[in-house]
């Protein structure tokens, strides 16, 4: 049985993937910071475990990479992610929202890289997936984005293409994706993608990643995006 392991997994994508896997009978281990209050995740048939965890407490982290020894995880997914201070101009911008921004969007999905690329390397498929955004391309940015998000996800892409580099010699696979505006509390009830959709884009690229793609950053339909 093939395991996936999701980070903020209780609600939006994060809850499609968790959905989806565990329809086709993969192990899920589903994270979130309200493990309580996760009802959504508890209704689902499978194997789900959930877990409790912030992924910006590093020591959190470190332990249930330690609970998790020896569980080889085919599919990480660095799918928790925040958007704060949106649409931000000069002059009106929140650094708190800033450093949080990297914090959760870019720092967190490095250091979860990091703590569990043992438990990748040892599983047969070998990925690692993150959720960026369009508008972590620099070619993407125009006034209006905001400040928080583009530069956040721009770290991400820049640290996960770091990353795939640095795992190559170990057969992981690398992805970033752009989950299109998918109607989820994050992108809102205007947003034109299904987020079941995007999900299962993903995860067909998921599933037929190559090691020669490996560092790619594409749509949740496969079309390769700019840097």
């Amino acid at each position: 049985m093939p395991t996936v392991f999701i980070t903020g997994a209780n609600r939006g994508l994060g809850l499609q993937f968790a959905r989806q896997y565990s329809a086709e009978g993969w192990r899920v281990i589903a994270t979130c910071r309200d493990a309580a209050g996760a009802n959504d995740l508890r209704g689902l048939a499978g194997d789900v475990e959930i877990s409790p965890l912030d992924v910006t407490d590093r020591a959190a982290v470190e332990a249930l990479a330690v609970q998790l020894s020896g569980t080889a995880i085919d599919v990480l997914l660095n799918n928790a992610g925040v958007l704060l201070d949106h649409h931000a101009r000069l002059g009106e911008i929140d650094h708190d929202a800033l450093a949080t921004s990297f914090a959760i969007n870019a720092m967190a999905p490095l250091h979860i890289c990091e703590r569990f690329t043992d438990h990748v390397a040892a599983s047969k498929m070998k990925v690692m997936a993150s959720i960026s955004s369009h508008l972590g391309s620099i070619d993407g940015i125009g006034a209006g984005s905001g400040y928080s998000y583009p530069a956040s996800k721009a770290a991400l892409n820049a640290l996960m293409k770091n990353v795939a580099g640095d795992v190559a010699g170990l057969g992981i696979k690398v992805v970033l994706f752009h989950p299109g505006w998918a109607r989820t509390r994050m992108g809102g009830p205007s947003a034109a993608v299904d987020p079941g959709d995007s999900a299962a884009g993903m995860r067909r690229i998921i599933a037929e990643l190559t090691p020669e793609q490996s560092g790619r950053f594409v749509s949740y339909q496969g079309d390769d995006l700019p840097w």
